[in-house]
């Protein structure tokens, strides 16, 4: 049984930062970092039968056609993706009025739909990526006892030899996205888009990122270096903020998991969009058309 501490509900018995109960959200995941873009979602739904909104996690869920669906805020960072996956796995993997495991496992399917910052100059501003691997700058996953292939192990050892961190203090983690999801999304006649690679999740959006305003970084060369990267058939082509929790937590879930992003700033190239929303507007439009035309 789990106690009331580790696993907390509110009143109404739903989930304490989601504010959710389990039958209102689907087994299809959209999220999003801003709460705002949650309509922008919801509004090419053909009906919306639940709206929740608490803290930074809005919800809606509803239907296209016959499907159902559910769209949320995660907020910002991976400690929120922490917050995000623990709770909408309860909703379905566990008896909440017992604190139970439920004897038979559900899936979830999640993908998150955000934006980036690109790090490849032939990759231009608006275009879509999709996310082949998260590879993880925070450490949220070292608090979790998370197994990781010989591939994904051989491939972070590059990454930790190209930047020089054998010793620390960073510790990079790195996972791959769900075979099958990145199998629909990328083979045609479905594919989303043409650009593929390992996104790299910061644990903030300033330093971490390579941008100095004021305080001065610790690491300047961290851009280029994750420009530079290439292992095998692999580089990096973008970062962000999530990714790399979404695919840690999701595949020690039991979930299927896929990141895809617009990108809406290239630090390579240093260019950015001219009209953000509407590229992110086509995102949302052209995963919808990809995921409706993969529906039996």
């Amino acid at each position: 049984m789990i106690a009331s501490s580790e696993l907390i509900l509110n009143d109404r018995g739903a989930v304490y930062h989601l504010d959710l109960r389990p039958e209102e959200i689907a087994h299809t995941i959209i999220t999003v970092g801003d709460p705002g873009r949650v309509p922008v979602v919801s509004r090419h739904f053909d009906r919306i039968e639940f709206q929740r909104s608490h803290r930074e996690f809005v919800t809606h869920t509803g239907t296209i056609g016959n499907k159902r669906l559910t769209v949320i805020s995660s907020g910002i960072g991976t400690d929120n993706i922490d917050i995000v996956l623990t709770e909408l796995d309860a909703l379905v993997n566990l008896d909440l009025e017992k604190r139970i495991e439920k004897p038979l496992h559900t899936t979830l399917q999640l993908f998150r739909l955000g934006t980036c910052g690109g790090l490849q100059a032939d990759i231009p501003t608006d275009a879509l990526v999709i996310s082949t691997h998260g590879l993880g700058l925070d450490n949220l996953m070292h608090y979790y006892a998370c197994s990781f292939s010989d591939a994904e192990q051989e491939l972070t050892r590059a990454f930790i030899a190209h930047v020089g961190w054998e010793h620390g203090p960073i510790k990079p983690y790195l996972i791959a996205a769900d075979t099958q999801l990145l199998r629909n999304f990328t083979s045609t006649p479905h594919a989303l888009s043409p650009y593929q690679g390992i996104t790299a999740s910061c644990p903030g959006f300033y330093g971490p990122q390579g941008r100095q305003v004021r305080a001065t970084l610790a690491y300047p060369r961290l851009v280029d270096q994750l420009t530079s990267f290439r292992f095998q058939q692999h580089r990096i082509t973008n970062f962000e903020m999530e990714t790399s929790a979404l695919y840690g937590l999701g595949r020690m879930l039991g979930h299927q998991c896929l990141s895809i992003s617009t990108i809406v700033a290239n630090r390579a190239s240093r260019s950015f969009s001219h009209n953000p929303q509407q590229a992110i507007e086509q995102m949302i439009t052209r995963f919808l058309d990809c995921w409706l035309g993969l529906q039996p």
